[in-house]
C-alpha cells in the first residue's frame, strides 16, 4: 500500500509536467523505465488517463464462435487447472486475450467480478495499450515478454486500485503472440512469486501447443509422403501451411521455413535453387524447377467423413461440395485403390437390390466434381493419392498408435450412411477404437475418449476414469458428475 501511494504521487508529478517525456526536477521521482516508455506510447496513441473503462468490441454472442477458433482454446483446461483454483483463494480474476488484447476468457473470485466488471475487465473489451494504455495485458503484448503493473503503474487512473501480472503466449509454429494470460486482483493482493507463475503457465500452454503442432505434423507426412516418393529421387520438400520444412529429399539439405507467397508457383531457396510450389490438400510439395519435365504428383484428395457434421472433400487443397451419396462412393474406392466393378459397387452402398445403373449415375457426377483424370473406369478407381481420417484411424489401430488413432477420429464415420459396407466399418473403427483406450488404462487417454462424441455416452470409460483418476486430479470432479448423469440415464 505504501507502494502504491508513491507511485500515485510519482503518476501526479509526471502527469502534471506534461508527461513522461519530460524530466522532473526537484525530488528526481520517476516511474519505472518500461512504465515510462509505455506511457508515452499510450499518449502516443491518444488514450485519456480519465478514461473509464476500455472499449467494448464484441458482444456476449461473438464470443462463442471467437473462443472455437481461437488456438488458446484448447489450452484453456491446462490454464484453468493452473491458475483459476489459485486466483479464486487469493481474491484474483485470471483473464486470456487474443493478440489484439480483446479479453475472450475470464475466471476467478466471484467476489471480485463485480469489481472487475466496473472497469471494464470483462470478455469482449479491449485492453491493448492504443485503447486503454499501461496494463499488464496491453503491455505484455507490446512488449513480447512477462510484466507486472501496480497501481498507479497503470495510465487509466481507474486500475490504480488493481495489481495485475501478464505474459505473453506465443504460436509454437510461427513464433507469433496468440495471446496473452494475466492475473489481477486489488492492491493487497500483489505478490512477487505471480510474475513467475504467470510466466511459467505461459511456457506449459506453449509446449501444449508445440505437442499439438508435432501431431498435426506427423498427420500431414504420413498423408503426404507419396508425393515426395512420387519424385523418385529428385530433390524435394514437404511444407505446412505455415512454411515449415517437415520432411526432405535429400535429408539435411533444407532450411527450417520457406516464405511461400499465395498464389505463387515458384520459391527461391537461400542457397538461390528455385523450387517450383505444388498445392497440396494440406501445405505444399516443393520440387526442383530443373526437374518440371517429369510427371508431375498425383491428385491429392482429402476426406474428412467422421463426426456429426457434413463430409468434407478437398481436391488439391480445394474444397469440393458433397453430399452424402458422393462420400458413399467415395469410401468405397478409398477401401479398395485397386478398383471395383459396377455390380460389386452397388452391392457395397445398396446391398443384394443394389443396381449398376444407379451406381453409374453417381459415378457420372463424382466425375463432374472432381475430374475423370481422378476417377477412373474399367474399373470404378480412384487416380490419386488419397488421405482419409477413417483410413488413417483404421492404420493407426492396426499399428496399436491408439494415441494417433484417437487424434485423427472425429465421431462417427458417415453417420446417416445405411450402405452396407459402411456401416460395417463404422462399427469395426468405434468398436476397435473403444477397446484399444480402454486396453490401455491410460488416464490421459481415457479423459480424451470420455469427452470425445464416442465416448460421452460410455457408462465403462466413465466407470474405469472415475477409478483410475487420483483423488488430486482436477478432472475427477467433472468425471464423477457425468458419471452420475449417466447412471441417472
Amino acid at each position: 500500500m505504501a507502494r502504491a501511494r508513491t507511485l500515485s504521487e510519482v503518476f501526479d508529478d509526471v502527469m502534471s509536467a506534461g508527461g513522461p517525456s519530460t524530466r522532473l526536477a526537484g525530488e528526481g521521482q520517476a516511474p519505472r523505465p518500461i512504465i515510462s516508455a509505455s506511457w508515452q506510447r499510450s499518449l502516443a496513441a491518444h488514450v485519456d488517463p480519465e478514461k473509464p473503462t476500455p472499449p467494448v468490441v464484441f458482444s456476449s454472442d461473438d464470443l462463442p464462435t471467437l473462443r472455437a477458433d481461437h488456438p488458446l482454446n484448447s489450452v484453456m483446461p491446462l490454464l484453468r487447472s493452473t491458475l483459476v483454483s489459485i486466483a479464486d483463494e487469493a481474491m484474483h480474476v485470471m483473464l486470456v486475450t487474443d493478440a489484439e488484447g480483446h479479453i475472450l476468457w475470464r475466471d476467478g473470485a466471484s467476489r471480485l467480478l463485480t469489481d472487475a466488471d466496473r472497469v471494464g475487465l470483462f470478455p469482449g473489451t479491449q485492453v491493448s495499450e492504443e485503447k486503454i494504455g499501461t496494463n499488464a495485458m496491453g503491455t505484455t503484448l507490446a512488449l513480447d515478454a512477462p510484466v507486472q503493473i501496480h497501481s498507479a503503474e497503470h495510465l487509466v487512473r481507474a486500475f490504480h486500485a488493481w495489481t495485475c501480472v501478464a505474459a505473453p503466449v506465443h504460436d509454437p509454429d510461427t513464433g507469433a503472440i496468440v495471446g496473452a494470460i494475466d492475473i489481477s486482483g486489488p492492491l493487497h493482493t500483489a505478490h512477487p512469486a505471480l510474475v513467475q507463475l504467470v510466466s511459467t503457465t505461459a511456457t506449459l500452454a506453449e509446449n501444449q501447443l508445440r505437442v499439438r503442432v508435432a501431431i498435426a505434423d506427423e498427420r500431414l507426412r504420413m498423408r503426404n509422403m507419396p508425393h515426395l516418393a512420387s519424385l523418385r529421387g529428385a530433390p524435394g520438400a514437404l511444407v505446412t501451411p505455415t512454411g515449415r520444412i517437415i520432411a526432405g529429399e535429400p535429408y539435411g539439405r533444407w532450411p527450417e521455413r520457406v516464405a511461400i507467397t499465395e498464389g505463387s508457383d515458384r520459391v527461391m531457396l537461400a542457397d538461390g535453387q528455385e523450387m517450383l510450389v505444388e498445392q497440396l490438400a494440406e501445405g505444399f510439395l516443393l520440387r526442383a524447377a530443373t526437374a518440371a519435365s517429369r510427371p508431375s504428383p498425383r491428385s491429392a484428395l482429402s476426406m474428412r467423413f467422421m463426426g456429426d457434421g457434413s463430409p468434407r472433400l478437398t481436391h488439391d487443397g480445394r474444397p469440393v461440395p458433397l453430399t452424402l451419396r458422393p462420400a458413399e462412393v467415395l469410401t468405397m474406392l478409398a477401401l479398395h485403390p485397386d478398383g471395383v466393378s459396377g455390380e460389386r459397387l452397388a452391392q457395397m452402398l445398396y446391398g443384394d437390390d443394389g443396381n449398376p445403373t444407379t451406381v453409374r449415375g453417381e459415378i457420372h457426377r463424382l466425375r463432374a466434381s472432381i475430374g475423370s483424370g481422378v476417377l477412373r473406369t474399367r474399373p470404378y478407381r480412384l487416380d490419386a493419392t488419397v488421405d482419409s481420417d477413417f483410413g488413417a484411424v483404421r492404420a493407426a489401430l492396426q499399428a496399436g498408435r491408439v494415441e494417433a488413432a484417437l487424434a485423427a477420429c472425429g465421431g462417427p464415420l458417415l453417420p446417416r450412411s445405411d450402405a452396407p459396407e459402411i456401416r460395417e466399418l463404422r462399427d469395426e473403427l468405434e468398436a476397435g477404437l473403444r477397446r484399444a483406450v480402454l486396453d490401455t488404462d491410460d488416464a490421459d487417454l481415457l479423459h480424451t475418449f470420455a469427452g470425445h462424441p464416442l465416448g460421452r455416452g460410455d457408462l465403462e470409460v466413465h466407470d474405469r476414469l472415475v477409478a483410475i483418476l487420483p483423488p488430486g486430479d482436477t478432472r475427477l470432479a467433472a468425471v464423477a458428475m457425468r458419471r452420475a448423469r449417466l447412471l441417472r440415464d
